[in-house]
């Protein structure tokens, strides 16, 4: 019996892992459908080594840099490896975008080719694939040192997330797709991957995707209602609108910005769920006698202190990268009633906000399904080893 009940817990344990692993394969390979797009045809992207710089065609004017930079480089990769052709940087007047080669420098081209003539060279950016790779590398290795098989564990899950937005939830939304629905189902698709990669197969897993589900739909209902109320347009997202004028305009930024809201904070939601499901089945596994309704006030504690910490990390990740315009605001003196009521800033608060109605919503809710299920897993357990125990004394 003992040998059994090791089996099935290992079964629990691995089948999440060998089930994840095949669909993040799947998803390796599966194609965008985005792959040929017209703009690359007939071009090959490549690293090339800056040989020397002509910068005689750039304007400056105080800060801002216009004109053209012309580079002499060395193709380090693809078709054309080891030539060297002149490459052409145009520089837009934008600290933001612009980019400036200095000799030796590596930069990712796109060469223009027909046969094996040459048209033109664009330099791209600086080359920074090889640096990432290390820095992932690194991250990996750092976090299975630290967590163990968790750790790997948590990378699966990780990578299955990137594929799934960008080989299932970007086309889609390109596509044509309801944002709303699609976000939502991917979203909790990837909630029950993560999850179940935590915990399996198992009530701890069941109780926590529920208690995830139900937050990221509160969060989706008041991100409509307040979407609309306060007059905010999906162009809000930046380089959103750029999409309208690539022969998308047919798409629907405001429902996609919609969507954004939830999917933004089903991590933070996720997160708790995970947090308040743990704390419970760890207290259930202490006193295995408790009630559900003590376990349940015993998540309801965890997740009243977790909820504090957890509004502010969502309000720091929405608005970190607002430091520089909130400067901005503060160097002219505009008034904060004015900053409250700009569009971008509105946009931010109901992220920020209906984010933490999430959070504060998950929390009773996961409390009462983990306290209510733990707890009945415990009681079924201790009824058949007090059947056990009966069956033994009336043998004997």
């Amino acid at each position: 019996m003992h040998n059994i009940k090791i089996s099935k817990e290992k079964r629990k344990e691995y089948i999440p892992v060998i089930l994840c692993l095949i669909l993040f394969l799947g998803l390796l390979i599966m194609p965008t459908g985005y792959e040929g797009a017209v703009i690359y045809k007939g071009t090959d992207r490549c690293a090339a080594r800056v040989l020397s710089v002509n910068n005689d065609r750039i304007i400056d004017t105080g800060l801002v840099r216009s004109g053209e930079q012309t580079c002499q480089v060395k193709f380090l990769g693809g078709k054309f490896k080891g030539k060297v052709a002149s490459g052409y940087n145009t520089l837009n007047g934008s600290l933001e975008a612009d980019k400036i080669f200095q000799k030796g420098d590596k930069a990712l081209v796109v060469i223009d080719f027909n046969g094996s003539n040459i048209l033109s060279v664009n330099m791209i950016d600086h080359y920074r694939l090889n640096k990432e790779l290390i820095l992932a590398v690194a991250f990996v290795i750092f976090l299975i040192l630290v967590a163990g098989k968790t750790g790997a564990r948590a990378i699966l899950s990780f990578a299955i997330t990137v594929l799934m937005i960008w080989k299932v939830l970007v086309p889609a939304y390109l596509n044509g797709y309801n944002p709303i629905y699609v976000g939502l189902l991917i979203t909790l698709f990837i909630i029950m991957v993560v999850i179940t990669l935590v915990y399996g197969f198992d009530r701890k897993a069941v109780s926590a995707i529920s208690g995830s589900a139900l937050g990221m739909l509160v969060t989706c209902i008041l991100g409509i209602i307040f979407t609309k109320q306060f007059l905010i347009h999906g162009a809000i997202m930046n380089n959103s609108e750029s999409l309208l004028y690539s022969g998308y305009e047919n798409l629907n930024l405001t429902k996609i910005f919609m969507a954004s809201i939830f999917i933004g904070s089903s991590g933070a939601v996720m997160d708790l769920a995970v947090d308040i499901t743990s704390a419970v089945n760890e207290v259930v596994s202490k006193k295995p006698d408790i009630s559900w309704k003590e376990a349940a006030i015993s998540g309801f504690n965890v997740g009243r202190a977790a909820m504090g910490t957890m509004t502010t990390t969502l309000l720091l990740a929405y608005s970190g990268g607002y430091i520089a315009l909130l400067m901005v605001f503060m160097a002219q003196g505009t008034p904060i009633y004015n900053i409250l009521n700009y569009k971008y800033v509105s946009a931010e608060i109901i992220e920020t906000i209906v984010g933490s109605f999430g959070l504060v919503s998950v929390g009773p809710f996961t409390a009462l399904t983990s306290g209510y299920l733990l707890t009945r897993k415990k009681n079924e357990c201790t009824q058949v080893e007090n059947d056990l125990k009966q069956q033994d004394s009336s043998f004997l």
